[in-house]
C-alpha cells in the first residue's frame, strides 16, 4: 500500500493576501501542514503542488517535494483542485515511476487539526476501501430549519423542506459541513473521475474546534487565537 501526501498551495490567494505562507504559530501555514504530514508514518512521501516559486522554495526548507510548478491554468480561482491533484498523479506515475493507491491531501487552511484526523480518515479509506474519504463536521446551520433562501417574489423559503414541522434545530436531520482537514482519494478514482461524489464515499467526523476553515482574515485571527490558547487537545 503505497500512500503519498500531497499539499496543493497555489499563489494568488483572494480572501487573504498570501495565504499559505501566513505564519502559524512558530511555522507558516504551509509549514504546519507539512510538518504534520510528515509525522504520520504510513505517508511515505510529502509533495507540495503550487504554481509560486517563492512557495517552492519554503516547501523545500520545510523538508517537502517539489518536483514540478502546477501550470498557471491549474491555479486560477476557477480551477477544481480535483484537477491540480490529477496533474500531480500524471506526474508522479509519469515523470517520478511512482504510483501511489492513495493520495492524501492535508489543505492549509484548516491548521488546527491533530494528526490522528489525518490517521483516521487514511484507515477509514483503507479498511472500507472507499474511493474518497471526506472530513466533515456537524453543522451550525440547518437548511430543514435556519437556512434560507430568496425567491423571484421576495419570499424567503427554507431551503429544505420536512414533512413534518420543525420547531427546533435539535428535530431537524442532522447535517455537516464538510471541511478542509484531510481528503483521501484513490488514485484510480481521481484519475478517471471529476465529481467526488460520483464514487463510493466515506467520511470521518471532525469536532468543530479542530476544523476551523481559514479563508478570511478573521477565521486566521480566530485560528491563532485558539492554537495559544490550548483549547484545541
Amino acid at each position: 500500500m503505497k500512500i503519498i501526501g500531497l499539499i496543493c498551495a497555489r499563489s494568488g490567494s483572494k480572501g487573504i493576501k498570501n495565504k499559505n505562507i501566513l505564519k502559524f504559530k512558530d511555522t507558516t501555514l504551509l509549514g504546519n501542514s507539512i510538518s504534520q504530514a510528515k509525522q504520520i508514518p504510513i505517508i511515505e512521501k510529502v509533495f507540495v503542488s503550487t504554481d509560486s516559486k517563492k512557495i517552492a522554495d519554503k516547501a523545500k526548507n520545510y523538508g517537502a517535494e517539489v518536483p514540478f510548478l502546477r501550470p498557471k491554468k491549474l491555479a486560477s480561482d476557477n480551477s477544481p483542485e480535483i484537477l491540480s491533484i490529477r496533474h500531480a498523479i500524471n506526474f508522479f506515475i509519469k515523470r517520478l515511476k511512482i504510483k501511489p493507491d492513495y493520495i492524501v491531501s492535508i489543505p492549509t487552511t484548516a491548521p488546527l487539526r491533530s494528526t490522528k484526523d489525518i490517521e483516521a480518515c487514511i484507515f477509514k479509506a483503507i479498511k472500507y476501501k472507499h474511493d474518497v474519504v471526506f472530513s466533515v463536521t456537524a453543522s451550525k446551520r440547518n437548511p430543514y430549519f435556519n437556512m434560507v433562501e430568496f425567491k423571484k417574489n421576495n419570499k424567503i423559503n427554507l431551503i429544505c423542506k420536512s414533512d413534518k414541522k420543525l420547531y427546533n434545530r435539535q428535530k431537524a436531520p442532522k447535517c455537516f459541513d464538510l471541511t478542509t482537514v484531510c481528503y483521501v482519494f484513490k488514485t484510480k478514482f481521481i484519475l478517471n473521475n471529476l465529481n467526488l461524489f460520483s464514487g463510493d464515499t466515506g467520511f470521518v467526523e471532525i469536532p468543530s474546534h479542530r476544523a476551523i476553515d481559514i479563508d478570511d482574515s478573521i477565521d486566521y485571527e480566530f485560528a491563532k487565537f485558539m492554537a495559544k490558547s490550548n483549547k484545541i487537545l
